[in-house]
């Protein structure tokens, strides 16, 4: 056993004691914890010294991985002993840290995939997740503890499922050993995701996690997607059927998916011509976040207006035009670069002088055609699958996703490369398009 491992499978022992405050109240986690923290500053040298440190600690001789560790359990559990957090968050929120690592060290000594290694972390972390919440749930419910465990097991699934990918994405955007940020993240999404009650039962739990999980490796095994991208999608699409629903996944999956695949059209004629998006046309989490968080916060803002959470008490529809404006909008950038790229006259936006292809805000009509036909795709998704969405609605969807892509273009001809970056311009084009289109709704009244 490698001394990663070893450490690794000493910390997901340590994670356990999250239990006690469950067990015994948050004075039992406490000392605890406090004897972890003074035990971690006395040893300084030694073989518990090299069990537990991690390379960086030696430089110091302190076991500061394990302290800020311990530290990051002690913040959460102060938020779920002081906030409408539950225990169950708290307790399974750290569990799935402590032994999604141990798992993924032990896969590690035996192969460098990247994908094992990923898999393997995200199925133990979303076991122990939900182990270390019905453990809670039995210790702390007052009334039939296995009815108690049985009502809530779909939402402790949905949380596993979702603060695993979650960690397992920050784990390989930021470093694998920023335990402290990756369990309070975690810790804050599952806490959200409790707050929005969301409603599927097991089976459209699992059925959801099956989906997504299968349509986020094909998109690996195609090279649409990067680890990154395909766990940043995962988690996307899984948020977006739980809260949202499955027609809400068939609009944002087809951007993925088309989008995807536009980025493979006569890919090595834009290699030569300079344009072709790195990594043989992978899509990174910051590309997919750049294009789909506005989206994501629409499903989000859905979800809290129809768990009556929102101030003011907003038409949920509302939220669902902001939806389609934003993932419009992403289609038809997306079309209009990777299709309108490989025309060797575009013209700057600003101004229609001819410039280089692949210069900031340059358009071709070409590339425009393809963009309001990705709009029209979007808009026809969402007049079949959605009743709010009329004849009407769906022409503005349209409308909304052309606007987004020329205020992308328009940003991308003045800011970008100075003010903005490219996820930038995504984000505030996609965030341009679903404002117009809710608010354009809400004017023709299509919001019922």
């Amino acid at each position: 056993m490698t001394a990663p491992v070893r450490r690794a499978s000493v910390f997901a022992i340590i994670s356990t004691f999250a239990l006690a405050v469950p067990f015994g109240g948050p004075w039992a986690g406490a000392a605890l914890a406090a004897v972890v923290i003074l035990g971690a500053l006395a040893v300084t040298d030694g073989p518990i010294f090299d069990l537990l440190a991690y390379p960086s600690d030696y430089e110091d001789g302190r076991l500061y991985g394990l302290i800020t560790f311990v530290l990051a359990a002690v913040a959460l559990g102060l938020i779920a002993v002081t906030t409408s957090m539950t225990l169950a968050v708290f307790a399974g929120t750290v569990l799935l840290v402590g032994y999604g690592n141990a798992a993924a060290q032990l896969v590690r000594q035996r192969t460098d995939s990247d994908v094992a290694i990923v898999t393997a972390f995200c199925l133990v972390a979303t076991v122990a997740a939900i182990v270390g919440q019905a453990v809670t749930v039995a210790l702390t419910d007052g009334t039939g503890t296995l009815e108690a465990i049985s009502s809530t097991g779909p939402v402790m699934v949905f949380l596993g499922g979702s603060g695993a990918l979650l960690a397992a994405l920050l784990r390989d955007v930021l470093y694998s050993n920023d335990d402290p940020i990756v369990m309070l993240s975690v810790g804050l999404l599952c806490w959200l995701l409790v707050e929005l009650e969301p409603t599927q039962t097991m089976p459209g739990i699992v059925a959801a996690l099956a989906v997504t999980i299968a349509l986020g490796y094909v998109s690996y095994a195609l090279e649409t997607a990067s680890i990154a991208g395909m766990l940043t999608g995962i988690l996307l699409g899984l948020l977006t059927i739980v809260l949202g629903g499955y027609g809400w996944f068939v609009v944002l999956i087809s951007f993925f998916a088309i989008g995807g695949l536009s980025s493979k059209f006569r890919y090595e004629q834009k290699e030569t011509m300079g344009v072709a998006e790195d990594n043989n046309g992978a899509r990174g989490s910051g590309n997919v976040l750049g294009n789909a968080a506005v989206a994501i916060v629409a499903v989000l803002g859905y979800a809290a207006s129809s768990a009556a959470l929102m101030p003011g008490d907003p038409d949920p529809g509302l939220f669902l035009f902001a939806f389609a404006g934003s993932v419009a909008t992403a289609m038809s950038d997306t079309l209009s670069s990777e299709i309108g790229s490989v025309f060797e006259s575009p013209r700057l936006i600003t101004t229609l002088e001819p410039v280089e292809p692949g210069t900031d805000g340059g358009v071709t009509w070409q590339g425009e055609v393809a963009g309001l036909a990705g709009a029209a795709v979007v808009a026809s998704i969402s007049y079949v699958l959605f009743p709010e969405v009329t004849t009407v609605g769906a022409g503005i969807i349209v409308a909304a996703g052309v606007v987004g892509m020329t205020v992308d273009s328009l940003l991308g001809a003045t800011l970008e490369g100075t003010v903005l970056g490219n996820q930038g311009v995504n984000f505030l084009a996609t965030l341009s398009g679903a404002l117009i289109c809710a608010l354009l709704g809400l004017s023709f009244a299509v919001l019922g």
